[in-house]
Formats: structure tokens, C-alpha cells, sequence
């Protein structure tokens, strides 16, 4: 019997994460061991986006390299996990069953934000993945409303993950910097207070409500994805806190497990 998953939401950070691991990667690696096996990871990435939702059905998705300016250290890079087209197809039959139009897309590989951080939750690329888009525009209540119509897969050996940024104002990126902006640390310290205390209501409104959010997220599609990890915990708690600090002086790396302890 397959036994219930926690769910995950990842600061997959800039793609150099993938070989400049800081104190994230292991940590998740940490994780991976930590966790039940998975029979397959599903990850909602901000860097695929999509008016209506589709769902990556591919037997063998490329690695998509979809940055530059970072060296050819990063473009050689791969990720050669599997897909699993059944537990994508069971996805689409859950969206559609619950509202949410979607289609399946056999060719789409994997974006940064789906196997960079997974480099180091699942460094032997052997646990199959697949992906989701991010339909756009959404607001807090629909990310959250995407990740309740995930939630099944979690009971059928599907491991959820959103993977975004905890902050994400790239327009401020100090790649000198050794420290972190106040901003930053106070916009973190609130999401990670409302998470913890199982405060789903605030954690929707979180954009509205916490302190800097506009200058913390410029634009929200960095953060959709804490939402549907959030979404779809059944229920959010147990919530632990992965603490990864700040990068380039604005970037918050923290993970959320909702449903399960981190290790320490």
C-alpha cells in the first residue's frame, strides 16, 4: 500500500544551484533520502506558464536549458530522469474532473525549475518526473484551488512539488552581496510564520498582506507555486521549514514540507 506523501515547495534559486549547491542542496538531498519513495515527482515551475493548464506526458523529457549568461558548465548539464505518461494522464483526468481544463503536451521537457533543484533531491535522476504548467494570470485562492485538485496524487505515489522563489526581485540581485536585504528576511519570516501555523487564509492573501510583498515579488509567479504545494497537502500540517538563508543578497532559499518533518 502506498503510503500518504508530504508535499514539497522548493527556492530553486538562479540554475547556478545545480553546481553551486550553497546550503540548499544538501539539504534536500537530506530530504530525498528522508522521504517515502516516490513512484514519480510532479512539479508546477514558474518558467512554464500556460493560459490553460497541460501536463507534460513525455516518455523520456529532454532537460531544457532555459537560461543564459550562466557558462557552458550549466548547458551541458542533464537531468535524464523518466517521464511517467500513466500518472500524467491520471493528472489530466483529476484537473478536468475538478474544473480545471488541461491537455496533455507529449513533447515539453523539463524546465530549470524542475531539475535543478531535483540535481539534489534526487541526484541519481531515477525517480520518474513529470510537470504541470502554471496557468496564468492566477490569484492566491485559484493556486491554492490547483494544488486541493492535485491532492489525490499524493496518496497514489505521487510526490508534489512547487518549485519557485520565496522572494524573487531580480531586478535587485547583488551577485557581491554576503548578506540579506531586511525586506527579504522580514517577507520570509512572515510567509514562514503563517505556514507554520497552519494559516492557510493568510498564506492566500500573503501578496496583499505581508510586509514588502510588491517589492519581494514584482511580479507572483515566483510564489504560485507555495501555494499549490500548500493547496494540496491534505492537511497543510504538519509544516517544517527548511532554512537556506539568502543568495545575491535578495534571494530567500527556503523549502516548505507540508505533511512531514524535515530532517534536521
Amino acid at each position: 500500500m502506498t503510503s500518504h506523501l508530504p508535499t514539497l515547495f522548493v527556492s530553486h534559486g538562479a540554475p547556478t544551484l545545480a553546481i553551486e549547491p550553497g546550503l540548499l542542496g544538501p539539504k534536500l538531498t537530506a530530504l530525498g533520502l528522508s522521504l517515502p519513495r516516490p513512484t514519480a515527482v510532479l512539479v508546477v515551475s514558474p518558467h512554464w506558464t500556460t493560459p490553460a493548464i497541460q501536463v507534460g506526458t513525455a516518455v523520456a523529457p529532454d532537460t531544457i536549458h532555459d537560461f543564459s549568461g550562466f557558462g557552458p558548465a550549466l548547458q551541458r548539464l542533464q537531468y535524464p530522469a523518466a517521464g511517467h505518461p500513466a500518472l500524467a494522464r491520471r493528472t489530466l483526468d483529476l484537473l478536468n474532473a475538478s474544473g480545471w481544463p488541461a491537455a496533455a503536451n507529449e513533447r515539453r521537457g523539463l524546465d530549470h525549475g524542475v531539475w535543478v533543484p531535483l540535481m539534489h533531491l534526487y541526484p541519481q535522476c531515477d525517480v520518474p518526473v513529470f510537470q504541470v504548467s502554471l496557468p496564468m494570470p492566477l490569484d492566491g485562492n485559484a493556486a491554492w484551488a490547483l494544488g486541493q485538485a492535485l491532492a489525490p496524487l499524493a496518496d497514489e505515489g505521487v510526490l508534489i512539488m512547487g518549485s519557485g522563489s520565496l522572494t524573487h526581485n531580480l531586478s535587485e540581485l547583488d551577485f557581491a552581496s554576503s548578506g540579506a536585504a531586511d525586506y527579504a528576511v522580514e517577507f520570509s519570516a512572515w510567509i514562514r510564520s503563517a505556514a507554520m501555523s497552519g494559516d492557510g487564509e493568510r498564506l492566500r492573501s500573503a501578496l496583499s498582506l505581508a510586509p514588502h510583498a510588491r517589492r519581494a515579488h514584482s511580479t507572483a509567479e515566483h510564489f504560485w507555486p507555495l501555494l499549490v504545494a500548500a493547496g494540496a497537502a491534505q492537511p497543510m500540517g504538519p509544516v517544517s521549514v527548511i532554512d537556506a538563508g539568502v543568495t545575491y543578497g535578495v534571494l530567500s532559499m527556503d523549502a516548505f514540507v507540508f505533511g512531514a518533518a524535515a530532517p534536521s
